[in-house]
């Protein structure tokens, strides 16, 4: 018989219940755990990038989205692409016991399709788009301006206005060797901040990263584009 996979393994144990009118044992609870006393029939989550907590919360707030539930697992995985799949197949693993409904609000996010593969073959729905650029522009006319040349530009959203230092500065070394600036952002030719919010103090700081970087400054007010569309597509089918 075939080893099942780690993601099969972790399911089995999170929909262990203890037999009827028997005591729950220490040894169960180690190596099997305990799922949930009720699965969660009427209710949708959504399992997500920390980055776009704000805005899908937000959205929640808009649409009076109240029967989806949202958990996000650390913004900081975009550091690290290749362990995103795995994350995500775990977080799928650990609620399917207690939410008939699951959707992921990824994109591709640097994984090759290997996300988008696992998804299908875990039977859950994730947003479309090669990233979260494209999606809050809109994936159509993200597409366009890739068509009609905008390939040299750098984009920001509001939560990477927000971690600047944290997600493009530090990790690209230039805290310590700012003199490498021209030389790691020398093939680009502007910044393109995607707001979801009006927000001044972000709109401005925004363009302090521009200057920075040394690339021109374009605004482009997005709002929550096709995230929201989607979000909404996804819970018009549950109850409020």
């Amino acid at each position: 018989m075939a080893r099942k996979g780690r993601a099969a393994r972790l399911t089995e144990r999170a929909a262990f219940q203890p037999p009827t009118g028997r005591t729950l044992e220490e040894t169960s609870l180690t190596e099997r755990g305990l799922a949930a006393p009720e699965k969660k029939t009427c209710r949708i989550l959504l399992i997500a990038c920390g980055a776009l907590a704000r805005e899908i919360l937000a959205i929640k707030d808009i649409n009076g989205l109240d029967h989806i539930d949202l958990t996000c697992l650390p913004a900081k995985l975009h550091l690290y692409p290749e362990q995103i799949t795995e994350a995500v197949e775990g977080a799928v693993a650990k609620h399917s016991a207690t939410y008939d409904t699951i959707h992921v609000v990824y994109a591709d996010c640097g994984t090759g399709g290997i996300l988008e593969r696992k998804c299908a073959e875990l039977g859950v729905e994730m947003i479309a788009g090669p990233h979260c650029y494209s999606f809050f522009e809109g994936n159509e006319t993200f597409a366009r301006h890739a068509d009609e040349g905008e390939i040299t530009a750098f984009y920001l959203t509001d939560f990477l206005v927000k971690q600047f230092d944290a997600f493009v500065w530090r990790p690209m070394g230039l805290d310590k060797h700012p003199e490498l600036r021209d030389m790691v952002f020398g093939n680009y030719t502007k910044l393109v901040y995607q707001s979801q919010i009006d927000d001044p103090a972000l709109l401005a700081k925004a363009r302090d990263c521009a200057d920075r970087m040394g690339l021109a400054f374009e605004h482009r007010h997005t709002g929550y584009g096709d995230l929201q569309s989607t979000m909404v597509r996804w819970g018009g089918g549950a109850g409020g």
